[in-house]
């Protein structure tokens, strides 16, 4: 017999069952996802023959593609096909636009890459919005369990994120991207098993309520996704028209949540504006934490020796896969750490936790930027202080992104959590949009440069960023009073 919603959230303990579902299932989806994001930007310069800055806006705007199709998916799962439907349809999706590329990357890139695109629209925020299901509104265990979810988001980017470039570089780009197809295959058959123990998380409204009218709603949203692929193929193969999608979607985006606004009381909208916050300075974040995809990895295949402590590994693995790793270390020991801090009233909320995001974030930059010290006259740098800076790098992430997926489902009224956590990963498309126009900026402008001048363009780049994060990071800590009063009662 199927648990009601309120003994679900009644469990006993630290994790609901449930959590660990899901966990499996989004592994197992993002070893998919990151496997593929961390060959794009290597596979258009060696095998599509781009220049650097070229790709850098390319991997942009194919990943601003990605979580802006988020926003669209959480949309239509808010209105018409609920959670459950558009996990399982984005899944199917993102299987067919692996299989395509695993077929023919070099001639059906741009094909493959528009079906991966509108799968993840359907399936990322819909998985988080069912976590956040999981808990009471003012459960203290909320950030614990995002943080656990999160470290399962990162068991899959570390596997995929190093196999399939691995795979990619020694063997076959053709094996590498199949094999992101089976393992999405893995994920939501994972999904359908265990999908029963979600009582009535996720399920289509016309299920719940009995209605059997207006079902043509949700066939008409599968044959639009399908029917849109030849203009995403388009908008994604030329940059300038991300542009003009990007100058569009946002001011659009903003419009609408404001309208949905007026529909709530005096203290649900300034919980609202305060999420809006909490987005405006992710998308900061992201735009310079995502070099990771783009300028970061031709860092790696340029400028990096492949030597950690003695034990050889493939640069673009360790970019991939060095963060994840420490995120899985570090990310249910932290969450652990807000639990304990919870209970003798101590930890920091939510506003320090994302300042504190920016500061590890700056101290980081300034590390990638010190690698030039460590470079021979050849242009090549240590893999060591490298990954050095990932470590860094994940405590910013571990305080902001876990946290980030948490506080829109506890500032977001029921009918807009959907909508809000499409919002979240849409301030993600801008951070990606925004880290291709920067990693395409750091690039030499010289197509011959050698590794040496390749090597000061970019840490000059990542100098930069360094005081751009800081600067954010003492900005945000400074308003927090301002952001907190907003944010009412919420922690």
């Amino acid at each position: 017999m199927a648990q009601t919603l309120e003994q679900i959230q009644d469990f006993k303990g630290k994790y609901p069952k449930q959590l660990w579902y899901l966990f499996f299932s989004e592994m197992w989806e993002r070893f998919c996802f990151y496997g593929m994001r961390g060959m794009l930007t290597v596979f258009m310069v060696s095998e599509l023959l781009m220049k650097e800055d070229t790709a850098n806006l390319q991997y942009g705007a194919t990943q601003a593609f990605v979580y802006a199709f988020t926003f669209i998916g959480g949309l239509f799962a808010d209105k018409i096909l609920r959670f459950r439907k558009s996990l399982f349809w984005g899944g199917l999706m993102m299987i067919t636009g692996s299989c395509i590329l695993a077929f023919n990357p070099h001639d059906l890139f741009f094909m493959g890459i528009s079906f991966t695109i509108i799968g993840t629209g359907f399936f990322k925020p819909n998985i988080s919005t069912m976590v956040g299901a999981l808990y009471h509104d003012n459960d203290s265990r909320r950030d614990a369990g995002f943080s656990l979810f999160y470290a399962g988001i990162n068991v899959g980017a570390l596997l995929g994120g190093y196999a399939c470039i691995a795979i990619a570089q020694s063997y076959s780009w053709n094996l590498a991207f199949g094999l992101a197809a089976i393992v999405m295959t893995i994920s939501l058959l994972t999904f359908l098993f265990t999908q029963k123990s979600l009582g009535p998380i996720g399920l289509s409204p016309y299920l719940v309520k009995g209605i059997k009218g207006k079902q043509w709603h949700e066939y008409a949203t599968y044959l639009g996704s399908l029917a849109v692929i030849p203009l995403i193929m388009i908008m994604v193969s030329k940059t300038e028209y991300t542009d003009y999608f990007m100058y569009t979607i946002g001011p659009v985006t903003l419009i609408y949540i404001f309208y949905e606004m007026s529909k709530f009381s005096m203290v649900e909208r300034k919980k609202l504006m305060a999420a809006l916050v909490f987005i405006i300075f992710s998308i900061l974040f992201w735009a310079f934490f995502e070099q990771s995809g783009g300028s970061l990895a031709l860092f790696a295949a340029n400028n990096l020796d492949n030597d950690i402590a003695g034990i050889q590994f493939n640069p673009n693995g360790v970019n991939n896969a060095a963060n994840s790793l420490f995120v899985i270390i570090f990310a249910p020991l932290l969450g652990l750490l807000w639990v304990w801090l919870s209970k003798r009233n101590k930890e920091p909320n939510t506003v320090i936790k994302f300042g504190l995001g920016f500061l590890f974030l700056s101290l980081a930059f300034y590390v990638f930027y010190a690698t030039r010290f460590f470079a021979t006259v050849e242009g090549m740098t240590s893999l060591e202080i490298f990954t050095l800076a990932y470590f860094i790098i994940t405590f910013g992430e571990l305080c902001l992104s876990p946290i980030g997926l948490s506080i829109m489902t506890k500032l977001s009224p029921q009918p807009l959590q959907g909508v809000m956590m499409g919002m979240w990963f849409l301030a993600s498309a801008y951070g990606q949009y925004v880290a291709g126009i920067l990693g395409a900026g750091m690039a030499s402008p010289n197509d011959n440069a050698s590794l040496t001048e390749k090597l000061i363009s970019y840490t000059d780049g990542y100098h930069q960023l360094a005081i751009y994060a800081l600067v954010s990071g003492v900005a945000l800590i400074i308003i927090s009073p301002l952001v907190r009063k907003l944010m009412g009662e919420v922690k």
